[in-house]
């Protein structure tokens, strides 16, 4: 990875913490006993859907907005996303009071494209995939001169720790130490800042990551340790992503226990669990970490396991989905 690659820290985190703690409130992590019977393993789900925009996220938009440079407040903020990153970068730009423009491809789902458009930023549509919009969101930045916000820029990193800043602390107080922790990786943010909370923590809990194999980007950059791209036609966009990325790749190269590729079809049933067993409709994203949980040679059956549950932005596709195969009560 590159040398010049910031040095992310868990006083980092801590600081980060104190922001966004002013703007949101924290989330349960919760256990559902019908979900445990389903799953044959003591689960708590880490409920990140319930915050304003659906999805984690929006903490790296709340800690990016108390970090605004003068030039970024005068000059605006480009983005590139699928949908949930969009609505972070857009919800943060409108508690900055400063404008925003969001690149999506055109196979960002719309209700995702009508939420950023609903926070007041500029949508526009550019490519069919992640790295597309991602090409055209940079030349537009340069254009207009504002400031691209890179999905795994440090501050949008450590707003996301402070998810997992606060399920360390809420599991302190299990009976049994956590024996892992499964985070779904799009482009990583999540699991980088999991790894760096951890570290500090609780050293003896698995940070496990969990991508699609329909989209392997990360999971080829962890295993080479270069920088790799791959195709994504993973139906589940929140996991789209068609490159690693430096930092977060950086982190967990040397934090993450262990990466897990799961079938659509395996996080689609994680799905269905999540809604008829644990009360919360999720995406495909969001119901990714369960999905690790339901793989081969799971992690984590020697204490409880947390599963994040890091979007509820699920189309009206995905919903018809699930519920045209769910199982009989």
């Amino acid at each position: 990875m590159a040398a010049d690659l910031p040095d992310l820290s868990y006083d980092d985190v801590l600081r980060a913490a104190e922001v966004v703690a002013r703007e949101l409130p924290a989330t349960p992590l919760q256990s559902h006993p019908l979900l445990d019977a389903a799953v044959g393993a003591e689960v708590l789900v880490k409920h990140e859907h319930v915050l304003p925009t659906g999805s984690f996220k929006v903490r790296g938009g709340v800690h990016l907005a108390s970090t605004l440079t003068d030039a970024e407040q005068q000059h605006g903020l480009v983005t590139c996303s699928t949908g949930n990153h969009a609505q972070s970068v857009a919800y943060g730009a409108r508690l900055a009071g400063v404008r925003a423009a969001i690149v999506m491809p055109s196979t960002a789902p719309a209700v995702k494209q009508d939420a950023v458009a609903a926070l007041g930023a500029e949508v526009v549509v550019r490519g069919e995939t992640l790295g597309e919009a991602g090409a055209a969101a940079r030349e537009l930045a340069a254009r207009s001169g504002a400031t691209f916000v890179c999905p795994t820029d440090p501050r949008i990193v450590l707003g996301h720790a402070t998810a997992y800043l606060e399920l360390f602390r809420q599991a302190a107080d299990l009976p049994v130490p956590l024996a892992a922790v499964l985070v779904p990786i799009g482009s990583g943010t999540g699991a980088a800042g999991a790894c760096l909370v951890r570290d500090a923590l609780a050293p003896g809990t698995r940070v496990v990551g969990v991508q699609s194999a329909a989209a392997p980007a990360g999971w080829r950059s962890w295993r080479s340790g270069t920088i790799e791209t791959a195709p994504a036609t993973t139906r589940a966009s929140g996991l789209a992503t068609t490159t690693g990325y430096p930092l977060p790749q950086g982190i967990l190269r040397g934090s993450l226990d262990d990466f897990v590729l799961v079938d659509d079809d395996v996080i689609d049933e994680a799905a269905r669990l999540l809604a008829t067993r644990a009360h919360t409709l999720a995406e495909g994203a969001g119901a990714a970490a369960l999905a690790g949980l339901l793989s081969p040679g799971r992690s984590g059956r020697s204490g409880p396991v947390a599963v994040v549950c890091t979007g509820a932005n699920a189309s009206a596709e995905e919903i018809a989905r699930l519920g045209a195969a769910s199982p009989a009560a």
